[in-house]
């Protein structure tokens, strides 16, 4: 029984508790203590205290104190988590279907997926529901770029490069030798080391990941391509959100989704800044033309379209993007 389908069948076989007084909900991040996220996570809870005057309390573990996001996920199965702040990606042992946000080349830029995004977060939301998981914020981590150990200015130069690709994700690696790149399968703790030594030469993640870990000093040459979006989303299992006071539920969601525009705008921000330190210390930024990378980029579209996404779902979200896209051109663009 795959991951995804043993979370619902857990959830499902928790009986909806009746409503307390009080409903305490335990979220796990990965993001650091301290960090722009988990400040608004907390933030998020002192606004939820006091919209329910006090009936719900949540109590955020930040630093991936709860294990990694898989772990996450399997707490939340089994009821020793209520929540958690995820990306789309590592979702994908739940619901494969946030994953498309992260297909190379898809969009042009950050307002064209979010436009996107709005238009498939019914469906998301949704599909989330089914598997007893509530979205209560979405939000944006950032646009992913290659940093590789060379300057590989064109689809030939980097062919054949060993590149990292996460362990559980087997849709991903396949789609990577489509584009004509070496898979490397790790575990993410192990990039630091298998950089230093040559195991991978390039990596695909945002300015914060390669400030944060130093990744950039052994892969010092970003590729500028719009290599897809990793997206942030914070879902409370379904039994827990129904024990809260439905009168309450559209405050407390109403606070969520304004602070999950405020985390775009400060991720906006800090990976803005995190690119400027990088380049005072050595990154180089390598202008390509992405019409001549999209032949061999979107042959991984095979891969990622059935193999990793539903199909219907990625169709869903390509015709999404087109009417994004001309709208945002109509609107002068």
């Amino acid at each position: 029984m795959s991951r995804g389908h043993w979370l619902a069948v857990a959830l499902g076989l928790a009986a909806a508790a009746p409503a307390q007084a009080e409903v305490t909900i335990k979220l796990a991040t990965l993001a650091p203590t301290g960090s722009a996220w988990h400040d608004l996570l907390r933030e998020l809870g002192r606004r939820w205290e006091e919209a329910s005057g006090g009936q719900v309390r949540l109590k955020v573990y930040a630093g991936g104190t709860q294990g990694s996001e898989g772990e996450a996920i399997r707490k939340l199965g089994i009821g020793q988590l209520q929540a958690a702040a995820l990306t789309n990606v590592g979702l994908h042992d739940v619901v494969k279907e946030p994953q498309a946000l992260t297909t190379p080349l898809l969009f042009r830029d950050e307002p064209e997926m979010a436009c996107a995004l709005e238009r498939v977060r019914p469906r998301l939301e949704e599909v989330l529901l089914e598997r007893g998981l509530v979205a209560v914020q979405w939000s944006t981590i950032g646009s992913l770029a290659l940093y590789c150990d060379a300057a590989r200015r064109t689809p030939a130069e980097l062919a054949g490069a060993r590149i990292f690709a996460a362990q559980g994700d087997p849709g991903v690696e396949a789609a990577w030798r489509l584009a004509g790149l070496t898979p490397v399968v790790l575990a993410a703790t192990d990039i630091v080391p298998a950089l230093q030594t040559g195991m991978i030469e390039c990596l695909n993640n945002v300015p914060l990941y390669a400030l944060a870990t130093r990744t950039f000093v052994k892969a010092p040459w970003l590729i500028d391509l719009p290599m897809g979006f990793i997206l942030g989303v914070t879902v409370v299992r379904r039994d827990t959100w129904e024990r809260v006071p439905a009168e309450l539920r559209p405050r407390l969601l109403a606070a969520a989704r304004e602070l999950g525009g405020r985390v775009d705008a400060e991720v906006r921000r800090l990976n803005a800044d995190a690119l400027e330190v990088m380049k005072r210390q050595g990154l180089q930024v390598v202008a390509v033309d992405p019409e001549a990378w999209r032949p061999a980029l979107e042959r991984s579209w095979a891969v990622l379209r059935g193999g990793v996404v539903p199909a219907p779902f990625f169709d869903e979200v390509l015709a999404a993007r087109d009417a994004c896209r001309k709208g945002l051109q109509g609107r002068g663009r």
